[in-house]
């Protein structure tokens, strides 16, 4: 199944149901996420090259109303 069907077919659940299913995806992503610290780092460090890669070339940086485009273009 695609992600867009999957996501049909959870809204097309009762809402006791819906809740479990969200109940169980969020402890799945609090399971993965074990290392908050380790990963806060991660992104530290991520913030940071993309911020030195903006500065050192201003030119490629994405504006805000083409990344939520092409987000939006993925999620359907």
């Amino acid at each position: 199944m695609t992600f867009k069907q999957i996501r049909t077919a959870a809204l097309e659940l009762p809402e006791p149901s819906r809740a479990d299913l969200a109940q169980t995806l969020l402890q799945s992503l609090v399971e993965v996420s074990d290392k908050e610290d380790e990963h806060d780092q991660v992104w530290a460090e991520e913030a940071a090259r993309r911020y030195q890669d903006l500065q050192e070339n201003p030119a490629s940086g994405v504006s805000a109303e083409d990344a939520f485009r092409k987000l939006r273009a993925a999620v359907r």
